[in-house]
């Protein structure tokens, strides 16, 4: 009962407080393209852009073949874009509970506002980025240079992306709590990011690396969450298929229970050491 109580409690707390979150959202959003003279366009034109100069570098070294990539620029936006999502999101969770300390001293909001608010704004601007997707397979599609086959399978694609905002607000969570009391971490999760983009198949297709199916390498890179939510998303956009026909069922379960598991821990670390926070931004 009383656990019943407490969920009754933080859900009458969130709808309370919805509509500040709709505003922190909105004002986030707006904030990140106040400066810039090309505004929500840049949103299309970043991803559009990294994938150019990515494709241009790393075309001849790890797209030639077409079965595993079947489309080398489509492959690498699929991963580009998620994995943009993931690090964008939880850096501004990590410095959201910092960059609002003077609100937080002077006025009661529940503070788990603040990271999901950076998490949400984030989600808004990369699911506008993904027409940019859109647009680049209809391109190849016209051209006829390696088309990419749209099934109705494509609607699978909002399962990983629904699993890695989950993942992403986890760790956001986890990133806030410790960025108040160790300010160092900032600089070691840029560190670790970019550690991380490297060892995730992003620009390149895991047979590339050269290790035997099942070796020790090859489990380790499959430890990483965001390596099974690309490859869930690309099964789904380039291969036109369901992605537990095409991928590793094991992987996927691993893959959502580890996620699940990291956001319920997020949401217990912020909740548990919340109360010191004032001690300390």
């Amino acid at each position: 009962m009383q656990k019943l109580a407490a969920i009754k409690k933080h859900k009458d707390n969130f709808m309370k407080y919805r509509y500040l979150l709709k505003e922190l959202v909105s004002k986030q959003i707006k904030l990140q393209y106040r400066d810039s003279v090309l505004g929500m366009f840049w949103t299309l034109l970043q991803p559009l852009l990294t994938m150019i100069v990515l494709s241009i570098v790393f075309m001849n070294l790890f797209g030639r073949d077409s079965s595993q990539v079947v489309n080398y620029p489509v492959y690498l936006l699929c991963g580009r874009l998620l994995f943009e999502f993931f690090t964008s999101s939880t850096k501004r969770s990590m410095r959201s509970i910092r960059s609002h300390a003077g609100i937080i001293k002077k006025v009661y909001v529940p503070k788990y506002i603040y990271p999901l608010s950076s998490v949400l704004s984030t989600f808004v601007t990369s699911m506008l980025s993904l027409s940019v997707l859109a647009i680049v397979i209809i391109f190849f599609n016209i051209i006829k240079r390696n088309p990419i086959t749209i099934t109705w399978h494509v609607v699978f694609a909002v399962i990983p992306i629904i699993i890695l905002f989950f993942f992403s607000l986890g760790v956001g969570m986890i990133l806030a709590t410790l960025s108040v009391f160790f300010k160092d971490i900032e600089n070691i999760y840029d560190v670790f990011t970019l550690l991380l983009f490297y060892i995730t198949p992003i620009v390149y297709h895991i047979s590339r690396l050269g290790f035997e199916e099942g070796s020790w390498q090859m489990r380790l890179i499959k430890l990483n969450p965001i390596y099974g939510i690309i490859g869930m998303f690309r099964a789904s956009i380039l291969f036109g298929t369901e992605f537990s026909h095409y991928w590793d069922m094991k992987l996927m379960i691993y893959t959502i229970i580890c996620s699940v598991i990291v956001m319920v821990l997020g949401f217990v670390m912020f909740h548990k050491n919340q109360d010191k926070f004032i001690l300390h931004i």
